[in-house]
């Protein structure tokens, strides 16, 4: 029996030695950044009483450095994922659905990108982003015991640009396409008028045709910590001229973002010897405000669909390693790649496989391989056009870096101290060629080389307008042909179809366009009323979903909570008896509709609904502000709005008790307003607070009753401001 014992002391050293490699290897095989060196900070970092950090600097990096050490001091949990996305190691962290987003980062070729483009940006871009990464070392290297991963830091400006490199195509769809591909789904192409093959999806009023079969929600879960949800996806932006408004020149930015993560805002004033000025948000791992204002112009930005992505079936030879292109039999470019996938305390090594063509990124499932093609492949020049635009000083100047179509996509509302107001449809649009036989919406040959378009179309093809009639300029992630009113709005008949523009209305758009136009003066107060606004138009999938609760057939309880629901006055005010029932139906029907899936059965949402109120609340019509919450850390407040109303409550999780806690929907609000001769001031809030995942911190959710009450605080722009309302003050350097 001692052979029978030796080897079970062999077989558990075994066990024992591979548990200890699984729980260790990732971090030694991880490879080490090599941050610029030699270079010495300083920043100061004064806090005002909402613990909002103001980063001042000598010069445009030493203040990108104080913005990283400020963002981690409330928030390096965040910070650290992102960090790890940008490296193809969020799977060590983050287990499976981590792994997703690595392979994700591996297929668009994230990294190859930043070493290719990043050298070529200005020098002064580049200090920015190394300064920010010197921020983010110093701290991990003053709070070891926070880091959630072994050589995760030092990082680098490159580090940080292949982060950027991996969201930006995301914010306008490549999860809707690459999340299918890779289950062997159908996909659903939404975008764009009529081209033959291809139906349109429908315009306002009208009757939806079915969608094609949905990506199921684990081939979705690819790609969701990286950009909007399009399924709950949101925002809405408003300028008004100073002759509407009877006095300001008002920019009113509401963006719909989840409100924890890594595409939540952050709030900041940046501050530097040479010029920088801006007050704003940006999201983790940036060194500069997405959106926001400096003291002569603002603007605020909401998600567009162009369509900006082709898909080509290739042929493979017999061995599946060549593709034909144009009568030529070429090599499939593989990379094998590992992908850490944490599972309890040990991290598996996962082995797959990368393919590419000359098209782009190549995904290989049942039906065949398909090559993806999308609208600022390869490039990463928006590091540049976002620090450029953050410093400008007249529309003209803004104007020239939006030009460069260098951010892929994102709708830009434009304010000034001049009265200028402004809406660009901003997309890297590929440049397709009108004169070839090709439906550029399906699925393309990959064997064409006349197919693979390369670069954006010129910037004076997209949908623009620069100080409307009307004084007024909105856009709810609608098409950009209702933006100003009738008379001030642009034609759709005057924009190629193959620009793919989406032609679609939100709940939202309806019911702002209706209060814009209405509206004799757009002052603060009424201005005010349409943010906050709450009610729906009986308009789209609204109008679909009501019409059918009419014709709906029930009985017993059902039929009472479907009459419930036909009393509701369609306010998600909180005040009437149904409006908890309305909110719970809502969504799911607001979710295809954005999505493009097919029409939810209204009877099957119905009894959910019903359910689940009976279930929790022991009736059908409670106050909705006992359903409805924005909860963290022990406080617990009543929320108004819906899925797809002005005032957004857009997505929630369902807690224990059956509340739903809100987690998408209104996040950062910035109002600004330029009266005739005067100083800019704004004011902005919060759902939660500055320091998101700091329990500890005063600033974890001192903005919540504010949020709930639909008020704003004072943004401390000038430093003479800051200075007297300022709470903490810390000189912060990397300095030995």
């Amino acid at each position: 029996m001692k052979w029978v014992k030796g080897g079970a002391i062999a077989l558990a050293a075994v066990v024992v030695l591979a548990f200890t490699v699984l729980a260790t290897w990732e971090p030694f095989f991880a490879s080490a950044a090599n941050p610029a060196s030699g270079r010495v900070y300083k920043a100061e970092i004064i806090r005002d009483e909402f613990g909002v950090p103001h980063i001042y600097g000598p010069t445009d990096a030493d203040t990108a450095f104080g913005v990283a050490i400020a963002h981690a001091e409330d928030d390096f949990f965040t910070l650290q994922d992102v960090v790890a996305m940008s490296r193809g190691r969020y799977g060590a962290i983050a287990g499976e659905d981590g792994a997703k987003v690595d392979y994700v980062y591996h297929l668009i070729d994230a990294r190859g990108t930043a070493e290719a483009k990043y050298p070529k940006l200005p020098e002064d871009t580049r200090a920015l982003f190394e300064a920010y990464a010197a921020g983010l070392n110093h701290y991990a290297e003053a709070h070891p015991d926070e880091l959630k991963l072994g050589n995760l830091f030092p990082v680098s400006g490159m580090d940080v640009a292949a982060g950027f490199a991996l969201r930006q195509p995301f914010f306008f769809g490549l999860d809707s396409v690459i999340g299918p591909l890779v289950a062997g789904e159908d996909l659903r192409r939404e975008h764009g008028p009529d081209i033959p093959g291809f139906p349109r999806p429908p315009l306002p009023g009208a009757q939806p045709a079915e969608a094609a079969t949905p990506a199921p929600q684990q081939a979705r879960a690819l790609v969701l910590p990286l950009g909007e949800d399009a399924e709950h996806m949101g925002s809405n932006a408003f300028a008004v001229a100073p002759e509407k408004s009877g006095g300001p020149t008002t920019l009113i930015s509401n963006s719909h973002q989840p409100l924890r993560g890594g595409v939540a805002w952050y709030e900041l004033v940046v501050e530097s010897g040479e010029g920088w000025h801006f007050a704003g948000a940006n999201f983790p791992g940036s060194p500069f405000p997405f959106l926001g204002h400096n003291e002569h112009l603002g603007w605020t930005n909401t998600v567009n669909t162009p369509d900006m992505i082709d898909i080509y079936q290739l042929e493979l030879d017999d061995t599946g390693t060549r593709y034909r292109l144009d009568g030529e039999w070429r090599d499939l470019d593989s990379e094998w790649v590992t992908l850490p996938v944490r599972l309890g305390p040990v991290v598996l090594p996962i082995r797959r496989e990368v393919l590419r063509s000359v098209h782009g990124p190549v995904i290989r499932n049942d039906k065949g391989a398909f090559a993806v093609r999308y609208g600022g492949i390869g490039r990463l020049e928006q590091l540049d056009a976002y620090y450029r635009i953050n410093k400008a000083t007249s529309f003209d100047e803004w104007e020239a870096q939006i030009a460069r179509l260098a951010i892929p996509s994102t709708n830009f509302i434009y304010a000034d101290k001049t009265g200028t107001i402004a809406y660009v449809y901003n997309a890297a649009i590929p440049d397709r060629p009108e004169d070839v036989a090709a439906n550029w919406r399906s699925i393309l040959p990959g064997d064409r080389v006349d197919l693979i378009w390369d670069g954006a179309v010129e910037y004076a093809e997209l949908p623009k307008l620069v100080n409307p009639a009307s004084g007024w300029i909105y856009n709810s992630n609608n098409e950009p042909f209702t933006a100003a009113g009738a008379g001030s709005d642009l034609s759709p008949d005057d924009f190629s179809p193959v620009l793919g523009i989406e032609r679609k209305q939100t709940n939202r758009s309806w019911r702002a366009y209706k209060l814009l136009s209405e509206a004799s003066v757009l002052d603060r107060a009424t201005l005010e009323a349409i943010k906050y606004d709450t009610g729906y138009e009986r308009e789209g999938y609204v109008a679909r979903l009501f019409d059918a609760l009419a014709a709906m057939e029930a009985g017993g309880s059902l039929a009472e909570a479907r009459d419930l629901l036909l009393s509701w006055d369609f306010t998600a005010d909180g005040q009437g008896k149904a409006d908890a029932i309305a909110l719970l139906v809502i969504r799911d029907f607001m979710s295809a509709d954005y999505g493009n899936k097919p029409f939810p059965d209204v009877k099957e949402k119905v009894e959910a609904a019903a359910g689940h109120l009976m279930t929790h609340f022991g009736r059908l019509d409670p106050p909705m502000a006992d359903l409805l919450r924005l909860r963290q850390g022990g406080r617990d407040l009543p929320l108004d709005g819906g899925s797809d109303t002005l005032r957004a409550s857009t997505t929630w999780d369902v807690d224990a008790d059956g509340r739903l806690s809100l987690k998408h929907g209104d996040s950062f609000i910035q109002w600004v307003e330029w009266m005739p001769g005067q100083p800019v001031v704004s004011r902005s809030i919060q759902p939660f607070g500055a320091a998101t995942t700091r329990p500890e911190s005063p600033h974890y959710n001192d903005q919540m009753q504010l949020f709930v009450e639909h008020k704003l605080k004072p943004v401390w722009f000038w430093r003479d401001d800051v200075l007297a309302n300022a709470g903490t003050r810390t000189a912060v350097t990397n300095a030995r």
